[in-house]
């Protein structure tokens, strides 16, 4: 019986892949490579629970990283934001804009920053985000509750942050861009639950 049970457990654990996180961590599969994520329920559930949802419905399956944000593509008088930004708006915009937005979590609310490699989720106005999101390239404090990137003052919602892969970010980060869109863009395969 104990190794009918031992069985079971490694065929579970296998199953599983092995891991056990403390937080959910997704991967993002890019023709560039692998970026790994871990996201943040408990700061915002909101978020993560849509995100998440959307990754388990395959929205993401051959959608695409299409814009960036660098030092050298805004403004001169602009505050600045390094950031890379994906999801379906080039590869579905219509099931992306006929998603509820999602309940806007400031970073106020989840005691969250825009730091280095933290992924977000890109809107229009409080309430409108679905299915973009971005990751951030340094710190990036004008895109926290009361930052100066957005006229609204509410920031954006942080929900997780890059654990591994970084240098992939990099990688897409610095690929050929024309007004502020990569050219072309950089194809997500998929992005899964690990």
């Amino acid at each position: 019986m104990k190794v009918f049970s031992l069985l079971i457990w490694i065929a579970l654990l296998t199953a599983c892949g092995g891991k056990d996180y403390k937080n959910p961590h997704i991967e993002i599969q890019t023709k560039l490579g692998d970026i790994e994520v871990e996201l943040y329920p408990d700061k915002a559930p909101k978020t993560v629970a849509a995100f998440l949802s959307y990754i388990d419905s395959g929205f993401y399956n051959n959608s695409n990283f299409y814009r960036v944000l660098s030092q050298d593509n805004q403004p001169i008088d602009a505050e600045k934001t390094e950031l890379i930004q994906g999801g379906i708006y080039h590869t579905n915009n219509k099931l992306s804009s006929r998603l509820p937005g999602l309940p806007h979590e400031t970073t106020a609310q989840s005691g969250l920053k825009h730091e280095n490699g933290t992924i977000s989720m890109a809107r229009l106005e409080p309430g409108t985000a679905t299915t973009e999101f971005f990751i951030c390239i340094g710190n990036q404090p004008g895109l926290d509750y009361g930052g100066g990137n957005n006229p609204d003052k509410q920031g954006y919602a942080a929900f997780g942050r890059v654990v591994k892969g970084f240098d992939v970010v990099m990688a897409i980060y610095h690929r050929r861009e024309y007004e502020q869109a990569f050219d072309p863009p950089v194809e997500i395969f998929d992005i899964k639950r690990l």
